[in-house]
């Protein structure tokens, strides 16, 4: 029986890391949409407010519309969609556009993905969880490797503002991963998914109006690979499968993930999107970032280990906030 029971616990939890897979390859495959809509003239901030307000404008309807139940919460959950909304939406996006506009690129991923550690330390100040040694290896690793592939010391051109916002975007990517669990064991996925898609969009929409951006733009052609489409259907493409599919299966998988295992898989985002770079705008990684590539993922799969071993072990004191 115990060997039944820790069979079927391993197959939801290779389900739940299949959902989070997909979640972070779709996030990473709008890495080279958006790039090819900036190109075009698009300004990184009209891309992340339209690809917001888009995704919340298509996704909505459908869960109101399909599953209206999802869209009522509990009187004592009413602060979820907001904070989830303003922090794991709107917060990450801006602040990541914030430091990629002041320091290298490859400096501001490395920052954001520094969310693993700070969900870990969340995880053991403030819910009391012990942590095995393997679980801050592969956080290490992970992290490690993801430098090796970003490369941040290839330019010394940093500024505090640049810093605070990529530590800044990694803490709301940690709020994303611990308000996500909590939120995708006590509500509907797909009704948090819309109503902080929503709440996100209106944040973004303040700083930077999509309608503000001028119409030739939307018919503008991008580069794809040899393709040329108009602005308007990777916008579409981008809001629909780059922000609203990769959020729903990012909740879905927190049903069954612990964050910190959550949040180390996304470094399959930058590794992804380093693949579709080389496909479909014909940027190719060198042999040390293969090498690094290959050390997040052996980071990566350390934590999947320990957290199927118990990695993740609360104290008996009680149960925690967060």
């Amino acid at each position: 029986m115990a060997i039944t029971e820790r069979t079927g616990r391993i197959s939801i939890r290779v389900q739940a890391t299949g959902w989070s897979l997909l979640s972070w390859v779709l996030f990473a495959g709008s890495g080279p949409l958006a790039k090819a809509m900036m190109v075009s003239g698009w300004s990184p901030a009209a891309v992340t407010s339209a690809r917001i307000v888009l995704a919340a404008a298509l996704l909505l309807p459908i869960v109101a519309w399909l599953r209206p139940h999802a869209l009522r919460f509990p009187r004592s959950d009413l602060w979820l969609p907001f904070a989830y909304g303003l922090l794991g939406v709107a917060g990450v996006q801006l602040l990541f556009f914030v430091a990629v506009a002041e320091i290298p690129v490859g400096v501001a991923i490395v920052l954001v993905n520094l969310a693993p550690t700070f969900v870990a330390l969340w995880m053991r100040i403030a819910r009391g969880a012990r942590l095995r040694g393997s679980v801050w290896a592969g956080i290490a690793f992970a992290i490690a490797g993801l430098a090796i592939v970003a490369q941040p010391w290839q330019s010394a051109s940093l500024n505090v503002v640049g810093l605070m916002a990529g530590l800044g975007s990694a803490m709301c990517s940690a709020a994303y991963f611990l308000l996500g669990e909590y939120g995708a064991r006590r509500t509907d996925p797909s009704g948090l998914t819309a109503t902080g898609l929503l709440v996100g969009a209106v944040a973004v929409s303040v700083i930077a109006p999509p309608w503000a951006v001028p119409f030739d733009l939307l018919t503008a052609p991008t580069a794809l690979g040899d393709r040329h489409p108009p602005a308007w259907l990777v916008l579409l493409i981008l809001a629909a499968f780059g922000t609203a599919v990769p959020y729903l299966a990012g909740l879905r998988a927190l049903r069954e993930l612990t964050p910190i295992a959550a949040s180390v898989l996304a470094v399959v985002e930058p590794l992804a999107a380093a693949v579709l770079a080389w496909l479909l705008l014909g940027q190719s990684l060198h042999p040390a970032q293969v090498i690094g590539a290959v050390i997040m993922v052996i980071g990566a799969t350390a934590v999947q280990v320990g957290g199927v071993s118990g990695g993740v072990v609360r104290r008996s004191t009680g149960p925690g906030r967060g």
